[in-house]
């Protein structure tokens, strides 16, 4: 992740209302930016970071779709109205509360299910910290997705944290009942490893 100084010579602790009016500068509008605990941080996938989110998205999207059970979402921005210092963007979301959808700012509440892909700058202690966010703010379900370890964390809130290798199949828990994927499955590379 890249810490984004609105002005160079301090660091200052942003609140939601000026990190929304720095996402509307023109130099931003093409760029994803997250504020986490005041600091607005710019977030840069990689193509490696991409095909794991389309494989996870195609797979869970097209199951969520099929069954009723909600919505997926990629980068799409999550906050508590109540929360002044987060705005927070997992990779890929799922959320199954029926609720209008939002169409402009962010989703007032955490998704059930937040994704977050491990990018080159994603320390594991930074996406660990996300995972600790996210299950105490709302959300039932967390996986960390690391490509280059090509393992998975999957982190809820009553059992212990369980490690998913290659070999291992990936599931909704309760959160997205009979979902299943192949943890080799997440990291597939069309043209092949």
């Amino acid at each position: 992740m890249t810490l984004v100084q609105e002005r160079p010579s301090t660091l200052e602790q942003q609140t939601v209302e000026e990190f929304e009016r720095f996402l509307r500068l023109p130099e931003n509008l093409d760029r994803l930016f997250e504020l986490i605990d005041g600091e607005i941080v710019e977030k840069l996938p990689t193509e490696e970071h991409g095909l794991v989110a389309v494989n996870l998205v195609a797979a869970l999207g097209s199951f969520v779709k099929a069954h009723k059970l909600g919505r997926v979402g990629v980068e799409v921005r999550h906050r508590l109205p109540k929360d002044n210092r987060n705005s927070r963007m997992p990779d890929v979301s799922f959320t199954s509360v029926r609720r209008p959808l939002v169409k402009v700012g962010s989703v007032p509440q955490m998704p059930d299910l937040a994704i977050e892909i491990q990018s080159p700058d994603d320390t594991i202690k930074q996406l660990r910290a996300k995972a600790a966010y996210y299950l105490e703010n709302g959300a039932r379900l967390v996986w960390l997705i690391y490509p280059r370890k090509r393992l998975i964390e999957v982190y809820s809130l009553d059992s212990d944290v369980e490690i998913l290798l290659e070999g291992d199949l990936l599931t909704g828990a309760d959160v997205v009942p009979d979902f299943s994927m192949p943890v080799a499955d997440v990291f597939a590379d069309p043209f092949g490893d």
